[in-house]
């Protein structure tokens, strides 16, 4: 599917250039409001993942293979579900204006600075600024991520990190997500801290370290290849590596405390008594995949769908019981909103739940439990593109 991005990309231009707070508050946001009201916030608490039963049992392993991920296998609800939505956004796309006002009115809603100020206080507390990568970009404090234990004890820091939960379904079958930022080289500890709190099976990067105007988008914390890398009492472990055919970087990583890796036991045994270890999941590295895609330009879209399309499908064969999958570009919102919003809507759809459909309404959701997710049209026009393309894709080999 193609279809025509225009050379203009609508950027927000906050995270570069102005150097106070209130500047680049007011820059980002506008206290126009009209179309739809404003979005509920999100329900969760602060620290706590959207309410998933399984969610809190002992997180299984689970292997990660650099083959291609295998085909996704339609139902023939499955089919029908895909079917009827193809139908209805390739007749949306015929209208690009109804897909222009529609992000029109998403960014007519827009909170104001003063708003910010009032829901994103342990954000912008003083202990807690330099963790942000860009001052206007940061959680909300009620569906905040709460680190706990953190390695920053002052108790104003309250286990801040700037990462979002979010999700749109407390079904078991749906993806949740966590939104950050790239991390900063002081809050590396900081963020694998959260993957090993939280379980977070997969972090899926879309950006690259350095931009192609030397401007650092996102700190190296997850390059391992020379062994094991420390951040404070967290190591990491390139098991493989694999450049994929369409631009992705692949990474297997153990991740754990260091203890863990000491230890070489893999379940109790007569061996590990009185040794403290038992064996549980929860006492040994975890595997994470690392999904990095180098080449989605910030504010822009990629060229075509493909890449999106496979980061799609291989975290769609993971078990949403693992835990959230971490997404993150460099501020958190704009690519990271992007695919967020491809993969819920395709993935909402496979399980039945049509209104999906609506994706200026899960666009709205996300906006509402973290700050300008889907930044610019572009974007929005390619949630659309890369939905028809991978529902024409599942039907097809559904066909086949």
């Amino acid at each position: 599917m193609s279809f025509p991005f225009s050379s203009n990309h609508c950027q927000v231009q906050s995270f570069f250039s102005d150097s106070t707070q209130t500047r680049q508050l007011g820059n980002l946001f506008s206290s126009r409001s009209f179309c739809h009201q404003k979005p509920a916030m999100a329900s969760s608490s602060a620290g706590n993942p959207p309410p998933i039963s399984t969610i809190s049992s002992l997180p299984k392993r689970f292997e990660f293979s650099p083959d291609s991920p295998p085909k996704i296998s339609l139902s023939t609800d499955q089919y029908k579900h895909c079917s009827e939505a193809l139908h209805f956004f390739k007749e949306k796309l015929r209208t690009p204006e109804r897909i222009a006002q529609e992000f029109a009115c998403l960014q007519a809603n827009r909170i104001t600075p003063s708003q910010m100020a009032r829901i994103c206080k342990v954000a912008l507390d003083g202990v807690n600024v330099n963790k942000n990568r860009y001052l206007d970009v940061v959680p909300f404090d009620q569906n905040r991520v709460v680190l706990n234990p953190c390695k920053d004890y002052r108790p104003s820091a309250r286990g801040y990190i700037n990462a979002s939960f979010i999700t749109t379904s407390s079904s078991d079958n749906i993806s949740q997500f966590i939104a950050t930022q790239g991390p900063l080289p002081h809050t590396y500890e900081d963020f694998w801290e959260m993957i090993i709190q939280h379980h977070c099976p997969v972090i899926v990067m879309l950006t690259r370290l350095v931009d192609n105007y030397k401007t650092v988008k996102c700190g190296n914390y997850f390059q391992a290849e020379d062994g094991p890398r420390d951040f404070g009492n967290i190591s990491i472990v390139t098991k493989w590596i694999k450049n994929s055919d369409t631009s992705l970087l692949l990474r297997n990583l153990k991740v754990g405390y260091k203890e863990e890796f000491s230890c070489k036991l893999c379940a109790p045994s007569d061996e590990n008594k009185g040794s403290g270890c038992t064996g549980t999941a929860e006492e040994h590295p975890m595997n994470v995949l690392h999904i990095q895609y180098p080449e989605w330009p910030d504010h822009g879209v990629p060229n075509d769908t493909i890449a999106v399309r496979e980061i799609f499908k291989r975290v769609y064969h993971v078990p949403p019981s693992l835990g959230p999958i971490v997404v993150h570009c460099s501020a958190g919102i704009g690519r990271t909103g992007t695919y967020c919003t491809i993969h819920n809507t395709v993935q909402r759809i496979l399980f039945g739940d049509m209104s999906a459909l609506d994706i200026a309404k899960t666009v709205a959701i996300f906006r509402s439990q973290r700050i300008g997710m889907v930044q610019t049209m572009d974007q929005y026009i390619f949630c659309y593109v890369a939905i028809v393309d991978e529902l024409e894709d599942l039907i097809s080999e559904m066909n086949s």
